[in-house]
């Protein structure tokens, strides 16, 4: 039971604090409403703490989580901003009450202020999402390498979203606390639900084959070399179309990329929705083609639907779709071999069917109530 017991033998529910930069489109984001929003209310006391106040997804939040913010909108330079301050000052500025455990659900920013809690009663968790590959880029939001290392070491418990996600991390930093593995909340029921609404417009087209990537639209995740691919399967007379769905700051240079190639007719942009499933839905393949990931929450949720996925070998991969490709193609994470691997499932008529079969198989393994239990089972333990 999260419920303790204090001095007069009255029980009191477990206050608990999550601090994320904000609840933007994101992948964390939305894995953060879900297990708020699925946590038991009546052992835990939650508030939910962003950074800044914008994004989409605090719309979602269950009236019962308490939602508080830092700063009403992003400014510029405050990466720089918060690096003038110490872990401590930081805590000390931004968390004002008392909570019996405090959890940072981002690396970064988020770890550096909850690493600061100077409270010997409040526990402390923190969570890492994606690959951070060197060590330049782990210590970006730190001052040093050395203030880097001291804050992650200042948490009771560190959960990664993948094994390769807790390979990563562990290479790079030294850590002497446990770090385990912590997949991520997907609320299955609601995407399956969300996914029969009625697309309004008339993009969709019967006898084409419908490709749609799925993300904000950032480098790292490389909606430039699915362009290349796309515009290689037409030359090579291949009827295909491709639908980005998501926003982000690389959307001038797509659009830039579709018109200097002269590829309007076969590329829909469609922006960020926040009901992505009536889309993905209505496609035949999903596809990943990130230079780096976590967890691909993009690529759980096609399963979800039964959307055959063909991805890059990125973190977590193996472990959603099988180290054989057994629900899903994995190719090597350069541009040739994923072009080879999405040409293999247009053409090939039966292993598309055997993958759609094997998506839906697979999309029946994410139990989000068992999920929640897990992470409720280690707030109760701390």
């Amino acid at each position: 039971n999260s419920k303790t017991k204090c001095m007069s033998g009255e029980y009191f529910m477990k206050k608990v604090l999550f601090l994320i930069h904000d609840l933007g489109q994101g992948g964390a984001e939305k894995v953060l409403v879900n297990l708020v929003n699925k946590m038991n209310i009546n052992e835990f006391d939650i508030t939910l703490l962003s950074i800044f106040d914008v994004g989409e997804n605090k719309q979602f939040l269950r009236k019962e989580v308490k939602y508080k913010y830092i700063f009403k909108r992003v400014f510029r330079g405050n990466s720089y901003f918060m690096k003038l301050l110490t872990p401590k000052q930081l805590h000390n500025c931004f968390i004002k009450e008392h909570y019996d455990v405090e959890i940072s659900f981002l690396e970064g920013p988020c770890a550096r202020i909850i690493s600061g809690c100077t409270d010997i009663n409040t526990k402390l968790i923190t969570w890492i999402h994606i690959e951070q590959k060197n060590v330049r880029r782990a210590i970006a939001p730190f001052r040093s390498y050395k203030e880097a290392n001291d804050c992650y070491n200042r948490f009771d418990k560190i959960f990664c979203v993948s094994k390769g996600v807790k390979r990563d991390f562990t290479s790079i930093f030294d850590i002497k606390k446990e770090v385990k593995v912590m997949y991520n909340v997907i609320d299955t029921e609601y995407i399956k639900k969300m996914s029969k609404v009625q697309v309004s417009n008339t993009i969709f087209m019967h006898d084409t084959f419908k490709i749609i990537a799925v993300g904000k639209l950032l480098k790292s995740k490389g909606f430039d070399r699915i362009l290349k691919i796309v515009r290689s399967l037409i030359n090579e007379g291949i009827i295909i179309h491709l639908y980005i769905l998501g926003s982000g700051p690389e959307e001038k240079t797509i659009k830039k990329y579709i018109k200097e190639n002269n590829m309007e007719k076969y590329v829909d942009l469609i922006g960020y929705d926040i009901n992505p499933y009536k889309y993905m839905s209505k496609c035949d393949l999903f596809v990943c083609a990130s230079y780096a990931e976590g967890f691909s929450t993009a690529a759980t949720e096609a399963l979800v639907l039964g959307l055959p996925v063909c991805t890059v070998n990125v973190s977590g991969m193996d472990e959603l779709l099988g180290k054989n490709n057994s629900f899903g193609v994995i190719t090597e994470n350069e541009d040739n071999a994923l072009y080879q691997g999405i040409k293999l499932l247009i053409k090939n008529d039966a292993l598309y069917r055997f993958y759609q079969e094997k998506a839906n198989e697979r999309g029946k393994c994410f139990d989000m109530n068992r999920t929640t239990s897990m992470v409720e089972n280690e707030l109760i333990n701390l």
